[in-house]
């Protein structure tokens, strides 16, 4: 195996173990990859293997998944339910489309802004998890539609890389009154259409600078991707009901610390 592959295997990894947790897969990959001296076209690698993650997540709902749209013609809560999601999903592609090439060509290629978005996210996230407010809604798919629609709109922090998309959306669910465990499953409903949305427009618009020659690298970060997503899905829920967030609190302050050391002396 060589070393780009190793290194693909282990963007992968990262991926995979930290998409659906509030640290910042986005953030780690490519801070990862500027340290490992890692790059690819139009940052397509770090997109793709992102959609490991949501077959990953699709995969661990899809009994539920299945039970909503076969009951949403004849179930108000099951159409409730799905229009949730799409309305908290709007302001993502409004802001995506309209903004994407700033992001990707100035705030992906700022690796000191990664590792201050992570500090500062920590804090946040600290800090939230100690003050959030009462829980008042307790079923990721009950929440209601303005509920959801304000989920969305703070998700849309996290197209700054090293704010985390779930971190965002976890945040601002507890916030408005979720509690801890349906904060992260209706992260986990949100980033099935934000995610898949992201890397087919993503696609689409790098499109000409495609390699077709990293295909196995894509391939592998792929596959690692989503094993490892699997696992962190499964086990996420009990870990945050029964211990909050403080561990990723305190992980995105030493990463994003250990990263600004590291850019200032290299």
């Amino acid at each position: 195996m060589d070393n780009s592959t190793l290194i693909a295997a282990l963007l992968g990894l990262i991926e995979g173990l930290t998409e659906f947790i509030p640290v910042s897969s986005t953030g780690h990959i490519l801070l990862a990859g500027h340290f490992l001296g890692f790059e690819s076209a139009g940052k397509t690698f770090e997109v793709v293997i992102q959609l490991g993650a949501v077959l990953a997540i699709l995969s661990v709902y899809a009994g539920k998944l299945i039970g909503v749209l076969r009951d949403a013609p004849h179930d108000p809560q099951a159409r409730r339910f799905i229009a949730s999601v799409l309305i908290a999903f709007a302001p993502a592609v409004v802001i995506g489309v309209l903004a994407h090439d700033f992001i990707k060509n100035v705030l992906f290629e700022t690796p000191m802004l990664i590792a201050v978005m992570l500090v500062v996210g920590g804090v946040v996230l600290l800090v939230v998890d100690k003050i959030a407010p009462e829980p008042h809604h307790d079923d990721a798919m009950r929440l209601p539609i303005k509920t959801s629609l304000a989920i969305g709109v703070i998700q849309c922090l996290a197209m700054i890389p090293g704010v985390s998309r779930s971190g965002a959306t976890i945040v601002g669910a507890m916030m408005l009154g979720a509690s801890r465990r349906t904060a992260a499953e209706f992260s986990f409903f949100l980033s099935m259409p934000t995610m898949a949305g992201a890397f087919a427009y993503d696609l689409f618009k790098n499109r000409d600078v495609l390699d077709a020659s990293a295909l196995g690298e894509i391939a592998v970060g792929f596959v690692v991707a989503f094993i490892a997503a699997v696992l962190v899905v499964k086990g996420l829920l009990g870990y945050v009901s029964r211990n909050g967030y403080a561990l990723f609190g305190w992980w995105r302050i030493i990463v994003g610390c250990g990263a600004i050391v590291g850019l200032w002396v290299a």
